[in-house]
């Protein structure tokens, strides 16, 4: 199929998770990756820091029709899908163990064109069948 080259961007990655009534924590990360057309779709893809606490990790950002896969590779592997209002379990593997997250995503959005764009995210997660709140997760991707 038709096949882009990587495309050098620049991501700008806001996270803010909410439990209960608790103030929102929030990450924000600037860093370099590519992106990539492949398939009918976006590949995007970065290496995680110790600003992230998961430095050695690569983290892929797979955008198609409806669903974007969100897989990490490394000291940590996992596979996250979101689909609006469909439940996706999926095994957390750390260093140290395995966990079982259910992520159920109520808005699955993006818009990406050559030069960059947008993926927003929001989705509630549940850790071992414990709720563990809700994440509302932000990527804009601008090409170098």
């Amino acid at each position: 199929g038709f096949q882009m080259s990587d495309t050098p961007v620049v991501l700008s990655i806001t996270g803010r998770q909410t439990y209960g009534n608790q103030p929102p924590e929030t990450i924000e990360l600037v860093t370099e990756g590519t992106m990539t057309y492949r398939d009918g779709g976006w590949d995007i893809s970065y290496e995680e820091s110790e600003l992230t606490g998961m430095e050695g990790v690569t983290t892929l950002f797979r955008v198609e029709p409806g669903v974007v896969t969100l897989s990490r590779v490394g000291k940590l592997n996992s596979t996250m899908i979101f689909r609006e209002r469909v439940p996706h379990d999926s095994l957390y593997q750390m260093e140290f163990g395995t966990l079982l997250l259910t992520i159920n995503a109520t808005r699955v959005y993006y818009d990406i064109v050559p030069d960059g764009g947008t993926i927003d995210l929001v989705y509630e997660i549940c850790i071992e069948n414990t709720e563990a709140g809700v994440i509302d997760y932000h990527l804009d991707i601008r090409a170098k």
